[in-house]
């Protein structure tokens, strides 16, 4: 759900009081009354893409009828990233009539309307719906396209027997949450197993640029999160050097403020390696896909209890997939394969991630 707040035309506005909200390719824009007053004329209605000095709407501010032109040239300061290419009202209301407003953007706004197919008289109704992609969607689409386009794309597997950290888990889980207010997840064990193997096989955590290699000696660890909006990747800035504790608070947090569309471009921005969890969605097995300019990508899946063979014996162990994608223009499969057992290897003893052997 976008949460996203409107007014009417003829409402009485505050200022500083939320209008409506532009969509960029990442984030939502909020365009805020810059006086108070009387909505008077909408000059867009929704879904229009708008690009700087549009006027969105006009505000009456008093009773001689003198009229204030709302105008936005540039993102929050809060978000001082990249440029926005371009801005989509995200609504499907009509828009209030506030004062002009702009925002940066390239191209000019099309509106999508939904086309209903004709029924037919001996079937029934088949109707069809045409709505616009979103900034976002766009966003993934290309970003998808592109990893296919230039990374020589490859995946490896394993199967890790989650069993060890699932005992550890339920010995700590009352003491963990009472201590740090937060639950203790599979993801913090994860993370801290990734950032170990990613300190031995630094091309995993390198990327290309032109023709040269470069290698990262931090760990900024993206966390693929599903929003009502679309996939969104932020940035665990650091992660190497965060506690149990402080990778889950900042997971949670995360995933809160996706689907309250509270991330900001900084968050999302760079990036060494990504963690993308389809297990939650009850994923056996997928492939992930790379998120340029990143050469590795750790694909985790549901953990469902199989028969194996242990010590000569066969028996049931909670067990999950786990997939690495990654491009095979500087790792070779020598690196993939073992930084992946380095990953099994650590959740299958997780003292070895408390000791950082």
């Amino acid at each position: 759900m976008s949460r996203l707040r409107r007014k009417q035309q003829g409402d009485v506005v505050q200022r500083d009081e939320a209008l409506t909200d532009l969509e960029t390719d990442k984030v939502i824009l909020e365009v805020a009354a810059p006086v108070a007053g009387v909505l008077v004329e909408i000059c867009l209605p929704a879904g229009s893409e708008v690009k700087a000095g549009d006027v969105l709407a006009r505000i009456e501010t008093d009773a001689a009828g003198v009229q204030t032109d709302v105008v936005q040239a540039a993102e929050p300061a809060a978000t001082p990233a990249p440029e926005v290419k371009q801005a989509v009202i995200a609504e499907t209301q009509p828009m209030p009539q506030t004062a002009p407003v702009s925002v940066q953007s390239a191209a000019p706004a099309k509106v999508a309307t939904p086309a209903v197919a004709s029924p037919s008289p001996c079937l029934p109704e088949r109707n069809e719906r045409r709505v616009q992609m979103t900034r976002l969607r766009q966003r993934i689409a290309e970003r998808l396209k592109e990893a296919q386009n230039t990374a020589a794309m490859l995946t490896t597997f394993n199967e890790i027997n989650m069993a060890p950290v699932m005992e550890l888990r339920t010995k700590y889980q009352e003491r963990f949450q009472k201590e740090h207010g937060v639950k203790l997840g599979f993801m913090s064990f994860f993370t801290k197993a990734v950032c170990q193997a990613l300190k031995v096989y630094t091309l995993v955590n390198a990327s290309i640029d032109g023709r040269d290699v470069v290698y990262h000696d931090y760990y900024d660890i993206g966390m693929a999160v599903s929003s009502e909006r679309g996939l969104v990747v932020p940035i665990m800035r650091n992660a190497d050097r965060m506690s149990f504790a402080e990778i889950e608070k900042q997971i949670a947090d995360f995933g809160k403020r996706a689907n309250s569309l509270e991330l900001t471009l900084e968050e999302m921005e760079g990036g060494t390696f990504t963690i993308s969890n389809g297990g939650i969605f009850g994923s056996l097995l997928s492939t992930p896909i790379l998120n340029p300019p990143q050469s590795g990508v750790l694909g985790l899946h549901k953990i469902q209890e199989r028969p194996i063979a242990e010590n000569g014996q066969v028996v049931i162990r909670p067990m999950m997939y786990v997939a690495l994608s990654y491009d095979h223009r500087i790792i070779d499969g020598r690196e993939a394969v073992s930084f992946l057992k380095a990953v099994k290897d650590a959740l299958e003893d997780p003292a070895r991630l408390l000791l950082e052997l």
